[in-house]
């Protein structure tokens, strides 16, 4: 299996720049219902991602930093928590799925690391799901007899 297979493409993925302030990064989060988002560098590359956690710990640690004040903020000073990786798209899927054992989504990016697009968790359970539970049982989960 490759990949590609499960890659929702960069079009489809909300981003962030890394030029980003606190308020941009906190109004798309919350206008899309998000609690990560991947952050791409001036070319495109894959940064990193940056989440809920990081935001609420950066806001914690900085109590002078109102809320007011978030459009001055810029995103690079957020330390982020979790080191979200990515797979190339031509990695293997035990790679893959390594990942996304620990990570809701994973970014993919080519050879040059840009970014191309994530590959959801939910994506590579509900595939491994139909691989799993026969088309023939019912929606209690009991097998269909034939008469």
């Amino acid at each position: 299996m490759n990949i590609a297979f499960f890659l929702l493409p960069k079009q489809e993925v909300i981003c962030l720049n890394e030029e980003a302030t606190l308020r941009q990064t906190l109004e798309r989060m919350e206008h899309h219902r998000y609690t990560a988002v991947p952050i791409l560098g001036v070319n495109g590359e894959y940064k990193a991602t940056v989440t809920e956690g990081d935001l609420l710990w950066h806001l914690k640690n900085n109590p002078d930093l109102s809320f007011d004040q978030l459009h001055r903020a810029s995103l690079k000073d957020v330390p982020l928590r979790v080191n979200i990786r990515a797979v190339r798209i031509d990695a293997n899927m035990e790679d893959l799925i390594s990942l996304a054992k620990t990570q809701n989504f994973v970014p993919v990016v080519d050879d040059m690391n840009r970014f191309i697009g994530i590959v959801r968790r939910s994506d590579i359970i509900d595939y491994c799901e139909k691989l799993l539970i026969p088309s023939d049982a019912n929606k209690d989960g009991e097998w269909k007899r034939e008469a």
